[in-house]
């Protein structure tokens, strides 16, 4: 089973598929994991989000780490891992949220934008640092973030990035990150989707 770190130093960017139906799981997750991707989360505010988990987790656990966006409350963290998630991404900076994902075994995700909840998130046991929403946070912004923060922490910045926005937030310090609406919406055909995952990990292959 892929750990964190691995699928990060594999592919550091990380699949939101909000409104992923339970039906196109199968055929969406092996395309992006095809593509390279590492990391998989299913917004819980989707169509059967759980049972899309379920299913990504039943296909591509061993090589991706497979969990869920937009927790909110511990009794989603439960169900998540239950489900078989293995990842807890939030858009806020919930120290249960955190707490109970930790003591499950899983990786915490919280949705940052200061220094303050970024040490405090850090204190906790987060895995990963997701700076969101982007747009709040320039380069300049994070740059100065990361100056403070420990060498070790991992920064994902998430909202609004495109393939051609990603090397001043890499220039600044990100590790890597989370991707909507520019890989992935209910509506795009699989090729569609696969040509959009190939560009961003061509993207990021770039800075290497």
């Amino acid at each position: 089973m892929i750990e964190l770190a691995t699928a990060i130093s594999q592919n550091p960017l990380i699949a939101i598929l909000r409104g992923l139906a339970a039906a196109d799981a199968a055929s969406v997750s092996d395309t992006l994991v095809d593509a390279g991707f590492r990391i998989i989360e299913v917004p819980l505010n989707s169509p059967d989000p759980l049972e899309s988990i379920a299913a990504i987790v039943k296909r591509h656990g061993s090589q991706a780490i497979v969990g869920a966006g937009t927790v909110l409350t511990v009794d989603q963290v439960d169900a998540v891992a239950d489900a078989g998630g293995r990842i807890i991404v939030s858009p806020n900076m919930n120290p249960n949220v955190g707490q109970a994902a930790i003591a499950r075994g899983l990786y915490w995700c919280p949705g940052i934008v200061t220094p303050s909840e970024a040490f405090a998130a850090l204190e906790i046991g987060a895995s990963v640092l997701k700076v969101f929403p982007a747009e709040m946070a320039p380069p300049a912004a994070i740059a100065a973030m990361r100056a403070v923060l420990p060498k070790d922490a991992i920064i994902a910045a998430v909202g609004g990035i495109t393939p051609e926005t990603m090397p001043p937030y890499l220039a600044a310090g990100v590790n890597g990150f989370g991707l909507g609406s520019a890989l992935f919406k209910p509506d795009y055909e699989i090729e569609d989707i696969d040509r959009r995952a190939r560009a961003f990990v061509e993207a990021i292959k770039r800075r290497e």
